[in-house]
Formats: C-alpha cells, sequence, structure tokens
C-alpha cells in the first residue's frame, strides 16, 4: 500500500516555512534583507545544533559520510546562501501575501529539475498541476502596465525558488542521511556566510528583541521545517515534495492578509489557479509492476515489505533504526512514491531499478 503518511513531514515542512514568510517580512522593517538572511539561517542552525545535543540520534540516523559532502556544500550554496539573499531582495520590496505565493515557484522548479536533469518518474497531472501555478504566480506579478521595475522584486523571489529547485535535488541524494545534522549545517554554513555578507554592506544588528525573534523564526521556518523536508524527500522523490510543499505560500498568503494587507482580484485568482493545481498533485496515484535488484546501503528505515533483514548486532526492537543492511531481489507491484527504494526508470518493458537510481 502507498504509505500516505509518508506526506506528513512535507505538509509539516510547508506550514512552518509558510508562517515564517510573514513574519521575515515583518522584521525586514528594521533590519537589512543580507543581515537578516543570516540571523534566520544562524538561528536554524544554532537552534537545531542545540536540539540534537539535548535529543542524540543515536543510531536512529545515518551520519553524513565524506562522499556526501560535495552535494552538501552545493545545496548550502545555491538554498543557503544566494536564495535567502534573493528573497529577502524581494520581500522588501513586495507585499508578504503576493510573495508568499510567488513562492509556490520553488516547486515549480524543483519539478522541473527533478523531471529535465534527475530524470525523475512524472505524469501528465503533476505537468498540468505545474503548469496552473505558473500561470498563477503571472497574475502576481501584473499591475495593469509593463513597467520594468515593477518586475525585479518578482524575478527575485523567482530566482530564489530556482535556487531552491537547485537545492532540493542535489539534498534528494543525501537525504538517507541525518536531516537534523544536513540543516544544522546548512545554518551554521548559510547564516555565517549572510551575516558576515550584511555587516560588510555596513549594516548593523537590530535591537536584541528583533534578533532573538529573527533566530526564533529561523528555528522554525528554516530549520526544523527543513528537517521534516528532508525526509519528505526520501520517502516522496524531489518533485512530490516539492508538489505538497506547494501550500506554504497559501499559508503565507493568509499571514499576510491577517497583518492587513490589500487583496485584489488577480490575487484571489491566482488563489484558486493554485489551490486547483494543488489538487492535481495531490490527487496523484502510481502503481505498476516494479523490480528491486540486491542492494547494499544504510538509511533511517522501519522494517516493511522492503526490509525484511537479520541484525548482527544486539537490536532492542525501536523503530525507526539506521544500519547497513542489504536487500534482496524482489519483483512486485504496489502504489509508490519515488523514493530511496523507487528510482526507478519508466518505459515499456521496464520494470527495473538501477542500483545508480536508487
Amino acid at each position: 500500500m502507498q504509505d500516505t503518511t509518508a506526506v506528513v513531514p512535507a505538509i509539516g515542512a510547508a506550514l512552518l516555512f509558510g508562517l515564517s514568510t510573514p513574519a521575515a517580512r515583518a522584521l525586514l522593517d528594521n533590519c537589512h534583507p543580507t543581515l537578516l538572511a543570516g540571523l534566520l539561517y544562524l538561528g536554524a542552525g544554532l537552534g537545531l545544533m542545540l536540539l540534537r545535543r539535548l535529543a542524540p540520534a543515536h543510531s536512529h540516523e545515518t551520519p553524513l559520510t565524506r562522499t556526501a559532502l560535495p552535494g552538501l556544500a552545493s545545496a548550502i550554496g545555491f538554498g543557503g546562501v544566494l536564495g535567502p539573499l534573493l528573497l529577502m531582495w524581494g520581500l522588501s520590496r513586495t507585499p508578504a501575501s503576493s510573495a508568499a505565493l510567488l513562492l509556490g515557484l520553488e516547486g515549480v522548479f524543483t519539478a522541473l529539475l527533478a523531471w529535465g536533469l534527475w530524470r525523475e518518474a512524472t505524469d501528465r497531472r503533476l505537468m498540468l498541476g505545474m503548469a496552473l501555478i505558473v500561470l498563477a504566480s503571472a497574475c502576481l506579478t501584473w499591475r495593469g502596465q509593463i513597467e520594468s521595475g515593477q518586475w525585479w522584486p518578482s524575478l527575485a523571489i523567482g530566482a530564489a525558488c530556482l535556487c531552491w529547485g537547485l537545492d532540493n535535488n542535489l539534498t534528494r541524494g543525501i537525504a538517507q542521511h541525518d536531516a537534523r545534522q544536513i540543516a544544522a549545517l546548512k545554518g551554521l554554513c548559510a547564516g555565517s556566510v549572510n551575516l558576515a555578507l550584511g555587516l560588510g554592506l555596513g549594516a548593523t544588528l537590530p535591537p536584541w528583541p528583533q534578533a532573538l525573534a529573527a533566530f526564533g523564526v529561523g528555528f522554525l521556518g528554516y530549520g526544523l521545517s527543513l528537517v521534516l523536508f528532508v525526509r519528505a524527500l526520501a520517502s516522496l522523490g524531489t518533485a512530490r515534495t516539492g508538489a505538497w510543499f506547494s501550500i506554504a505560500p497559501f499559508v503565507g498568503a493568509a499571514g499576510g492578509l491577517l497583518l492587513g494587507e490589500p487583496a485584489g482580484p488577480l490575487f484571489w485568482l491566482a488563489l484558486g489557479l493554485m489551490a486547483a493545481g494543488l489538487w492535481l498533485h495531490l490527487s496523484e496515484r502510481h502503481a505498476h509492476e516494479h523490480a528491486h535488484p540486491a542492494l547494499a546501503h544504510a538509511h533511517r528505515h522501519v522494517h516493511d515489505d522492503h526490509h525484511h533483514h537479520e541484525h548482527d548486532f544486539p537490536w532492542d526492537g525501536r523503530e525507526p533504526h539506521a544500519h547497513p543492511h542489504v536487500h534482496a531481489p524482489l519483483v512486485h507491484s504496489h502504489p509508490h512514491f519515488p523514493d530511496l527504494h523507487h528510482r526507478h526508470r519508466h518505459g515499456p518493458g521496464r520494470t527495473e531499478v538501477s542500483p545508480r537510481d536508487c
């Protein structure tokens, strides 16, 4: 059976990140955009480091390995440094409700890159849903006349979403490792770089209440949200995690409206188009016969249909847990997502799973 609980981390990530958008917009009134990006990510990194110390993962997570570091470094560069810089600049010139809906482009870029470059399986329903989200985002940028200056903030937010799309696909390659460790390292590295850039540009630190507020927003919206997102990547694949994450703009837009921002007819049209696109994503079902070759790896797992193995060490019976294990060859048919065990190619007569795809 397709495990519908796999979408829960993606929904949690979307809720936390969506609520952080209007909160970050409010903090921009007293803080330089680059400096705020640094404080948000530092709050995420420091908070997760403290959380890992208070609640160690022990045998329930797979620590990062040396081979995972290049992928992590690339993800930090795109998603932790360049993306937040573009977002903060765009947010400082865009209403929070519209900016939050434009963030739905992250799911579009994530899926397009997953399909085009990483060859993840897709279908027409997901493609149509993404087209509706693009149309909705176009509605948000229209102000009744074409003025070159008004497009730059929206383009900056769109470019940030492209950076996060690259980040998401790069992170998918290391998603079997400890999600808290990945998110903590990303927060510390990205936060330090952005904070140094902000101070180098002449920005000054805000008063301590605002700095603490930025740390709190960063811990929830950029730290815990990323932990849940990484776990969703391992369970759902990149494109579908991005599709579920598309509810983040609705959460952020609602927060902006609660802060008193106006919403015109195009805003509600965009909201309807995005809702339709999201429904197409959520109603997708994928099932066919496929084969699993013998495979040895390590990741967080429970003993389900894909994990029938013995333990060569004392085990207390707690799940989930993580350790090196071997998968025996298996052929079966069931609803599934392109998770760590279902990254196979599709086509006439193709039911195999390539070890390279796993």
